[in-house]
Parts: C-alpha cells; structure tokens; sequence
C-alpha cells in the first residue's frame, strides 16, 4: 500500500512537470485541447520563445514527465506480479492511483492553479475574460465521468490483464 501512494505521488509529480513544460515553456496551442472550447479559442498561438531556450527545457521536462508516467506503470505492474497479486490487489492500486491523481487534478489544477491563483492566465492572458466568471476551471461533468466510470473502468482492464501475467 506505501508503494502505491508513493506511486500516485510520483504521477501527480510527473503531470505537475508535465503541465509546466507545457504552459510556461512549450506554449503551443495543441497542449490545450483538454481545455474547454472557449479556452481554446480564446488562446493565441505563441511564435516566440517565453526565453532562448524554453522550448528546449520544456521538451526536455515533457520527455522527463512522460518517463516518470511510464516508470509508475512499469514499477506498479512489476511489483504486483512479482508479489502474485489477485485482481482485487491489482484494481485497487490501479483504481487508488487514479482516483489520487485526478483528486489533486480537480483540486490543485482546476481550482487552485486556475481559478485562485490565475496560472494560466499569467502564460495567456487572453484566458481572463473565459475564466473571469466561474467558480471551478473546467467541466466537472468530464471530471466525476473520469473519477466515477472511466478510471475504475480502466484499472479493472488493466487488474485483469495483469492477473494473465501472474503464476
């Protein structure tokens, strides 16, 4: 169970990186196609650099982030079978992680970064007027659709190919 928290940390670590590579170094309007769909024509394309070199960090943090994402996955399913996990073992990691991750979504991205502390709208100012009257960031709808259907969904299929692998 220590492991699987301290797995979920390293996600929420992971997207965190993920995030900031893409808002303040990358900036490129393709990173917000998970935004609504004001957001997303409100956002200006952006030809310049943020600094000589932004990009090329933020690539640099994308490729980190997505090798953390992938070390959870492969140190998860690792451990689970090499400890003969049942499927309830293999869910309930895989459901926690989830479930973890897109809490601290829904609770440090969409309300604190977005709506309290403006962090978006620092990188885009444009994104203002879009934010300017909601009391949450993005859809909840999508968000509890996520958390109650999609990942529980997903860490059943993923608990059930992963009891294929073990003895």
């Amino acid at each position: 169970m220590l492991l699987t928290i301290f797995l979920a940390i390293v996600f929420c670590a992971a997207i965190s990186i993920m995030l900031l590579s893409a808002v303040a170094f990358i900036q490129d309007k393709k990173f917000f196609s998970s935004a609504p769909k004001e957001a997303q024509d409100a956002v200006q394309p952006r030809q310049e650099e943020l600094f000589y070199g932004a990009r090329t960090i933020g690539w640099t943090l994308m490729i980190f982030s997505l090798l953390m994402i992938l070390g959870v996955g492969v140190v998860s399913i690792w451990d689970g079978i090499r400890s003969d996990f049942t499927f309830f073992q293999f869910f309930l990691r895989f459901i926690l992680i989830f479930t973890i991750y897109k809490l601290y979504d829904m609770i440090c991205f969409d309300y604190f970064l977005l709506m309290k502390f403006k962090f978006f709208q620092h990188y885009y100012p444009e994104l203002e007027t879009v934010y300017a009257n909601r009391k949450y960031g993005y859809n909840i709808k999508s968000q509890l659709l996520k958390l109650l259907f999609i990942f529980p969904a997903a860490s059943a299929l993923a608990a059930w190919i992963c009891t294929q692998f073990v003895k």
